[in-house]
């Protein structure tokens, strides 16, 4: 039987992640940046639950549940805002607007995938976060967090709960990145 690997998401739009990239650029001339793994664009999202490896057969009830959990969500306004970090391992961009309902729509599609049968880890609170760049060691990212703290994204409406798909990078290939794809999409709201 095969699996996939699969995470629910909110993805910013493109005119949103251009702007994201424009104020990472002077990031990237910080000292010690070179040794950071910067996550690629593609790879911008807003992780709402991990689902881990799913069998294929589990997929119609996860994509019904999904879906109701998108219908009992309405759109709601978001933007990128501001930068942290998990401990030194990992930098990131927060979230700033209608982050209850973010977090509404994260605990869904939790539910949702345990219901659908996928053995899910405790529901933590929620930390919204675009990851940006990861270090393999813990490195000082206090620099890039600094660069960061200003920054305030345009906001857009979050419309959309998508299930993505992640295919892990080949061990060994230097530069390789993690390859997503957008298994399904639901609108939120009727």
């Amino acid at each position: 039987m095969s699996s996939q690997r699969l995470f629910a998401a909110v993805l910013p739009p493109g005119p949103a992640a251009d702007e994201l990239a424009g104020a990472l650029g002077p990031l990237h001339t910080i000292p010690g940046a070179v040794n950071l793994r910067w996550t690629a664009r593609a790879g911008w999202h807003y992780t709402l639950a991990f689902l881990g490896n799913v069998d294929e057969e589990l997929l119609p009830e996860l994509y019904s549940r999904l879906e109701r959990a998108a219908h009992r969500t309405e759109p709601f306004p978001l933007r990128v805002h501001g930068g942290g970090r998990f401990d030194g391992r990992a930098l990131w961009a927060g979230a700033e607007g209608d982050l209850p309902t973010l977090r509404l729509l994260a605990q869904r599609a939790h539910a949702a995938a345990r219901k659908a049968g996928i053995p899910m880890e405790e529901h933590r609170r929620y930390t919204p976060h675009l990851t940006l760049a990861r270090s393999r060691d813990q490195a000082d990212l206090t620099p890039y967090t600094a660069a960061l703290e200003g920054f305030e994204g345009m906001r857009w409406e979050a419309g959309e709960l998508s299930l993505v798909r992640s295919d892990l990078p080949v061990d060994g290939v230097p530069g390789e990145q993690p390859r997503y794809e957008v298994v399904r999409a639901w609108p939120l709201g009727r």
